[in-house]
């Protein structure tokens, strides 16, 4: 069930971020993520409270609270679209690869997790899927687009890794919330906080922006995307963060550009070429070796 969660969680992921496209054309970045953080909100006020076998939040945890909405949530989401937009789609998937090995040092520094071989397989599995998955030639960037006429590709580099280190905290400090909060408070805490701080962006470029332009569609896209990027996906990686270690839950990350890759040949008519399947293969053999159960003493 755990791995189920997991494996979901950054399905979905993969799959709003490959459908979010048409939402960053549309509205301004800071712009969508308040929008996103204000219609989550709405949706699940009813989690807020806490539950009776939940002990009281010490200034630790809210401190963590704040860190993981912060860094995971907030800082993510804009590292990464920005990031994206000015260095190539092949540049920023191979720097993603490396939140598995990422994740899994991160649990061993802060957590003391003890990392397996089998778990070390699988994180090179997940790096060298997802590698081959960014270097084949249908991510290269379309002509004329922000990527390929940025001139500071660095800068875009840059910002990426420092989304892929955001995601390794989000993993990190969720595994301690997970014994302190239940899924569904963390959920909303770290949302809440996440509308909090976008506000005043938020706020600055709604004054400036003309919502009568944009289309329903659009507006119905939104709505899905704030419910999966706030909700589900946190809930759901939450619920089986409590019962798998970090570093074995990092390497469920590779199925995020996996599933984006899915969704763009499935809904987006793009092409997948053979390294792509062998791509997949790859990052499939490393969730089977993260996953396999092992011998019981």
């Amino acid at each position: 069930m755990a791995y189920g969660c997991l494996a979901l969680s950054m399905s979905l992921v993969g799959g709003y971020v490959a459908l979010s496209k048409p939402l960053v054309a549309a509205f301004p970045v800071l712009l969508l993520a308040w929008l996103r953080f204000g219609i989550a909100a709405l949706a699940m006020p009813h989690w807020l409270k806490r539950t009776p076998d939940e002990p009281p939040m010490t200034p630790r945890t809210r401190w963590l609270v704040f860190l993981e909405s912060f860094l995971g949530n907030f800082l993510f989401s804009i590292c990464m679209l920005f990031g994206v937009s000015l260095t190539s789609a092949v540049s920023a998937g191979v720097i993603m690869a490396s939140i598995p090995a990422c994740v899994a040092v991160a649990s061993w520094l802060f957590l003391r997790e003890r990392i397996t071989v089998r778990i070390g397989l699988a994180i090179a599995c997940a790096a060298l899927g997802i590698g081959l998955l960014a270097l084949s030639p249908a991510h290269a960037p379309a002509p004329g687009s922000a990527a390929s006429s940025s001139s500071m590709p660095w800068l875009g580099n840059l910002l990426v890794f420092c989304a892929v280190l955001c995601e390794t905290a989000y993993a990190v400090i969720g595994k301690s919330l997970t014994g302190r909060l239940g899924p569904k408070r963390i959920a909303s805490l770290i949302n809440l906080w996440g509308f909090v701080l976008s506000m005043p962006f938020g706020i600055w470029f709604a004054l400036q922006f003309d919502f009568t332009a944009v289309r329903f569609g659009t507006w119905a896209l939104l709505v899905a995307y704030a419910l999966a990027a706030s909700i589900w996906t946190v809930w759901l990686w939450m619920t089986g963060l409590r019962n798998v270690p970090a570093a074995q839950a990092g390497v469920f990350a590779v199925l995020l550009p996996v599933s984006a890759a899915l969704v763009g040949v499935l809904v987006l008519d793009e092409n997948l070429s053979s390294p792509q399947l062998l791509a997949f293969a790859i990052a499939l053999v490393g969730v089977v070796l993260a996953t396999w159960p092992g011998r019981r003493t």
